[in-house]
């Protein structure tokens, strides 16, 4: 999963302190989730997710497609 929260972020030609501040936090956090050295929460995960355009599946390398799943339908 950590190697590809860097990889999304190289990818997107990204420095780590401008996700830190996606994420509303400082730039050695952010670091710290890269390295594996913290837990990144869930509710950034989501974020990174969506800013990506990828799924939580594809971060934590349970898939390798990077297509984010269709909206959920909140309306019940």
């Amino acid at each position: 999963m950590y190697q590809r929260l860097r990889d999304l972020r190289e990818d997107n030609d990204l420095k780590q302190s401008e996700i830190a501040a996606l994420l509303n936090v400082g730039q050695t956090t952010y670091s710290r989730y890269e390295s594996g050295a913290l837990d990144i929460p869930s509710a950034s995960l989501i974020k990174l997710a969506d800013y990506y355009k990828t799924s939580i599946d594809y971060i934590f390398g349970r898939t390798n497609d990077k297509k984010p799943y269709p909206a959920a339908d909140t309306k019940r």
